[in-house]
Protein backbone atom coordinates (compact mmCIF):
# COMPACT_ATOMS: atom_id res chain seq x y z
CA UNK A 1 0.00 0.00 0.00
CA UNK A 2 1.38 3.38 -1.07
CA UNK A 3 0.00 6.68 0.18
CA UNK A 4 0.96 9.88 -1.63
CA UNK A 5 0.40 13.23 0.02
CA UNK A 6 1.92 16.72 0.11
CA UNK A 7 5.19 16.89 2.03
CA UNK A 8 4.86 18.43 5.51
CA UNK A 9 7.38 20.09 7.83
CA UNK A 10 7.83 16.89 9.92
CA UNK A 11 8.90 15.16 6.66
CA UNK A 12 11.75 17.64 6.07
CA UNK A 13 14.60 15.36 7.19
CA UNK A 14 13.44 12.45 5.01
CA UNK A 15 12.82 14.74 2.04
CA UNK A 16 16.26 16.34 2.42
CA UNK A 17 17.96 12.95 2.69
CA UNK A 18 16.27 11.76 -0.52
CA UNK A 19 17.04 15.06 -2.32
CA UNK A 20 20.71 14.61 -1.42
CA UNK A 21 20.62 11.12 -2.86
CA UNK A 22 18.92 12.27 -6.07
CA UNK A 23 21.09 15.37 -6.53
CA UNK A 24 24.41 14.64 -4.78
CA UNK A 25 26.19 17.37 -6.75
CA UNK A 26 24.36 20.06 -4.76
CA UNK A 27 25.46 21.01 -1.27
CA UNK A 28 23.24 19.71 1.52
CA UNK A 29 22.89 23.34 2.64
CA UNK A 30 21.35 24.25 -0.72
CA UNK A 31 18.77 21.51 -0.31
CA UNK A 32 18.00 22.72 3.22
CA UNK A 33 17.62 26.33 2.04
CA UNK A 34 15.22 25.29 -0.72
CA UNK A 35 13.18 23.17 1.70
CA UNK A 36 12.98 26.05 4.17
CA UNK A 37 11.83 28.41 1.40
CA UNK A 38 9.26 25.84 0.23
CA UNK A 39 7.74 25.46 3.70
CA UNK A 40 7.74 29.25 4.15
CA UNK A 41 5.78 29.62 0.91
CA UNK A 42 8.64 31.61 -0.54
CA UNK A 43 9.94 29.19 -3.15
CA UNK A 44 11.43 31.24 -5.99
CA UNK A 45 10.06 29.06 -8.79
CA UNK A 46 6.37 28.81 -8.00
CA UNK A 47 3.85 27.40 -8.14
CA UNK A 48 5.50 24.31 -6.75
CA UNK A 49 4.26 21.12 -5.10
CA UNK A 50 6.18 18.35 -3.39
CA UNK A 51 4.51 14.96 -3.00
CA UNK A 52 5.77 12.34 -0.55
CA UNK A 53 5.07 8.63 -0.96
CA UNK A 54 4.92 6.55 2.19
CA UNK A 55 4.13 2.96 3.11
CA UNK A 56 1.30 1.85 5.40
CA UNK A 57 3.55 2.48 8.43
CA UNK A 58 4.23 6.05 7.35
CA UNK A 59 7.81 5.35 6.24
CA UNK A 60 8.90 7.60 3.34
CA UNK A 61 9.42 5.74 0.06
CA UNK A 62 10.03 8.59 -2.36
CA UNK A 63 9.06 12.05 -3.52
CA UNK A 64 8.11 14.03 -6.58
CA UNK A 65 8.63 17.76 -7.03
CA UNK A 66 6.46 19.36 -9.68
CA UNK A 67 6.35 22.94 -10.92
CA UNK A 68 4.78 24.99 -13.67
CA UNK A 69 7.03 26.08 -16.53
CA UNK A 70 6.16 28.39 -19.40
CA UNK A 71 7.85 26.01 -21.84
CA UNK A 72 9.11 22.43 -22.01
CA UNK A 73 10.84 20.62 -24.85
CA UNK A 74 8.34 18.78 -27.04
CA UNK A 75 5.28 20.46 -25.48
CA UNK A 76 2.80 22.61 -27.36
CA UNK A 77 1.31 24.64 -24.51
CA UNK A 78 2.68 27.68 -22.68
CA UNK A 79 1.87 26.35 -19.20
CA UNK A 80 3.41 22.94 -18.55
CA UNK A 81 3.45 20.91 -15.36
CA UNK A 82 7.07 19.83 -14.96
CA UNK A 83 8.37 16.91 -12.95
CA UNK A 84 11.45 18.64 -11.54
CA UNK A 85 12.55 15.75 -9.37
CA UNK A 86 11.37 12.18 -8.92
CA UNK A 87 12.96 9.74 -6.52
CA UNK A 88 12.04 6.30 -5.16
CA UNK A 89 14.09 4.52 -2.50
CA UNK A 90 16.00 1.60 -4.06
CA UNK A 91 14.20 -1.04 -1.97
CA UNK A 92 10.80 0.37 -2.97
CA UNK A 93 11.37 0.39 -6.73
CA UNK A 94 9.22 -1.84 -8.89
CA UNK A 95 6.30 -1.68 -6.42
CA UNK A 96 4.26 1.12 -8.00
CA UNK A 97 5.68 3.95 -5.88
CA UNK A 98 7.02 5.88 -8.88
CA UNK A 99 3.73 5.45 -10.72
CA UNK A 100 1.78 6.75 -7.71
CA UNK A 101 4.04 9.80 -7.48
CA UNK A 102 3.67 10.57 -11.18
CA UNK A 103 -0.11 10.19 -10.92
CA UNK A 104 -0.09 12.72 -8.05
CA UNK A 105 2.02 15.07 -10.18
CA UNK A 106 -0.41 14.66 -13.08
CA UNK A 107 -3.40 15.42 -10.86
CA UNK A 108 -1.69 18.51 -9.44
CA UNK A 109 -0.83 19.70 -12.94
CA UNK A 110 -4.44 19.28 -14.09
CA UNK A 111 -5.58 21.21 -10.99
CA UNK A 112 -3.21 24.01 -12.06
CA UNK A 113 -4.86 24.18 -15.49
CA UNK A 114 -2.12 22.32 -17.38
CA UNK A 115 -2.74 19.82 -20.14
CA UNK A 116 0.83 18.46 -20.39
CA UNK A 117 3.36 17.00 -17.96
CA UNK A 118 7.03 17.07 -18.93
CA UNK A 119 10.20 15.81 -17.30
CA UNK A 120 13.85 15.15 -18.05
CA UNK A 121 16.60 12.66 -17.32
CA UNK A 122 20.34 12.65 -17.84
CA UNK A 123 21.13 10.85 -21.13
CA UNK A 124 23.19 8.20 -19.31
CA UNK A 125 20.48 7.48 -16.69
CA UNK A 126 18.92 4.42 -18.29
CA UNK A 127 16.91 3.54 -15.17
CA UNK A 128 15.16 6.92 -15.17
CA UNK A 129 14.60 6.88 -18.93
CA UNK A 130 13.06 3.40 -18.77
CA UNK A 131 10.82 4.42 -15.85
CA UNK A 132 9.59 7.50 -17.72
CA UNK A 133 8.80 5.46 -20.83
CA UNK A 134 7.00 2.73 -18.81
CA UNK A 135 4.69 5.37 -17.36
CA UNK A 136 3.71 6.79 -20.74
CA UNK A 137 6.11 9.68 -21.21
CA UNK A 138 7.21 10.16 -24.82
CA UNK A 139 10.83 10.87 -25.67
CA UNK A 140 10.95 14.53 -26.76
CA UNK A 141 14.57 14.42 -27.90
CA UNK A 142 18.00 15.06 -26.52
CA UNK A 143 19.18 18.61 -25.95
CA UNK A 144 22.80 19.54 -25.36
CA UNK A 145 23.23 22.61 -23.18
CA UNK A 146 26.21 24.96 -23.38
CA UNK A 147 27.56 27.83 -21.28
CA UNK A 148 30.47 30.25 -21.06
CA UNK A 149 31.78 32.81 -18.63
CA UNK A 150 31.28 36.43 -19.65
Amino acid sequence: MVNVRPVLIPDADAWLRMRCELWPEEREGEHAEEAQAYFAGDFPRGPWQVHLAEDSDGQPLGFAEVSIRPYAEGCSTARVAYLEGWFVEAEARGRGVGRALVEAARAWGRDQGCSELASDAEPENGVSIAAHLRLGFEDAGLVRCFRMDL
